[in-house]
């Protein structure tokens, strides 16, 4: 994958204005649960003018301990799955969308680089977790390619397009 086949800025804004007009046709709010993307879903989404109509909140939770206190992942998933596991994403979608009190959720967790890597979860290694308010949560693991923004953009793209197939299925 080339660089410039990474979602630009532009990308992103055409999925944020797709989520945001798909969120108030359903007259829902939406909320996330950031870690590797570092609050840039909210960014997206909140550079849109009337945010406030359809979005909620997001929480940036980097730390295990954060996970812990703002979402409500269990120090046992967390010390037998890790942060980046499937079980932590669905905690924290889980948590967020609980504790927020929306009618959409999406989590996100990763390694964005060029540190933390190992051989079982390298970098690139993205769990994103969606749920909508009455339905069971789900989530899908990817493995992104290029450098530390590139791995944060896709992995905002993809949490943006799984909002839109939530909505449009």
């Amino acid at each position: 994958m080339t660089l410039s086949s990474f979602p630009a800025d532009a990308a992103l804004t055409v999925l944020a204005t797709r989520v945001a007009t798909a969120m108030q046709q359903h007259k829902l709010m939406l909320a996330c649960a950031e870690s590797c993307s570092g609050g840039w879903i909210a960014k997206a989404l909140t550079d849109l003018s009337g945010s406030s109509a359809w979005f909620e909140a997001g929480v940036v939770s980097y730390s295990n301990e954060a996970k812990m206190a703002l979402l409500g992942v269990q120090r046992e998933t967390l010390e037998r799955a890790g942060a980046v596991s499937e079980a932590t994403a669905l905690e924290m979608v889980c948590g967020v969308l609980r504790r927020l009190h929306a009618g959409v959720a999406v989590a996100v967790t990763g390694i964005a680089g060029p540190s933390g890597g190992t051989a079982e979860k390298p970098v690139g290694t993205v769990w994103i977790a969606w749920q909508r308010e009455g339905s069971d949560a789900r989530a899908k693991l990817f493995h992104f390619g290029g450098d530390r923004d590139a791995v944060r953009r896709q992995t905002v793209a993809a949490a943006l397009e799984g909002v839109l197939h939530m909505l449009t299925v």
